[in-house]
């Protein structure tokens, strides 16, 4: 699964630990979100899309593969 998360994050001025806090999960998690090594749970990945006033499929998108 790719993401956007970092990109979404740049555009707004937003840490991993304000996203983080933002959605109740550690920055350690934000970071392997990003990095691709973890793949979010429905609702963190709606709690995410909301923070940034996005929809899911703005900020998540499937691989070939997935």
């Amino acid at each position: 699964m790719k993401n956007r998360i970092r990109v979404a994050r740049a555009e707004v001025r937003m840490t991993q630990q304000q996203l983080a806090d933002a959605t109740g999960v550690s920055r350690q998690t934000i970071n392997a979100i990003e990095s691709g090594k973890f793949v979010p749970s429905t609702l963190l990945a709606l709690k995410i899309a909301a923070t940034f006033g996005l929809s899911v499929e703005d900020i998540f998108s499937l691989e070939d593969g997935d």
